[in-house]
């Protein structure tokens, strides 16, 4: 099993001196990146970079990089744009072409899978909204998260359901289930 690095900024936290939620979001976050890089059997040793913060920084994040201008819950910014979700064969292609990939990071060896961006008020506000625990929301945008930046997206109805079904399984996989304390 390949290892994960995550590192974590908790710009909430330097912002509003205090922790945004009751439990320990560093071990969460941790199993489930751990989880979905299992699940899409990620080969490589990888990295992950979380940033937790607000509302107001996640609307300039928003503009600044997709020209959207509101806030949203989750973003994500992939390292590498994969030809089909979770085809690792583009980073070996390359390897084997130029003897060493852009897609990691020279001073770790780990492949730099891309940036996360949480917003704590979209966490509490939805898992109120859908009735299950902040915890199990803040699991659930992670898996979200990394499922784009290992290529998925839902821009139709089938793209939708395949990403539903996989955020689930990993959820599922660690326990992370809607009635999920």
């Amino acid at each position: 099993m390949a290892k994960v690095q995550v590192s974590i900024e908790n710009e909430y936290m330097d912002t509003f001196n205090e922790e945004p939620f009751s439990f320990e979001m560093k071990e969460l976050i941790e199993k489930v990146v751990e989880a979905a890089c299992d699940f899409e059997k990620c080969p490589y040793d990888s990295e992950v970079n979380v940033l937790i913060t607000d509302e107001e920084a996640v609307h300039e994040l928003n503009m600044q990089y997709r020209q959207i201008d509101s806030t949203t819950d989750v973003l994500s910014f992939p390292a590498i744009y994969f030809d089909s979700p979770a085809d690792f064969s583009i980073i070996a292609d390359e390897e084997e072409e130029m003897g060493n990939s852009e897609y990691f990071d020279p001073d770790t060896g780990c492949l730099m899978l891309g940036d996360i961006v949480i917003n704590v008020m979209r966490v509490r506000s939805q898992a109120k909204e859908y009735g299950h625990s902040e915890k199990r929301e803040l699991g659930f945008l992670i898996a979200h998260s990394m499922l784009h930046l290992f290529g998925y997206d839902h821009i139709d109805e089938e793209e939708r359901a395949e990403m539903e079904k996989r955020q689930d399984a990993i959820l599922n996989n660690i326990g992370l289930t809607r009635d999920a304390e």
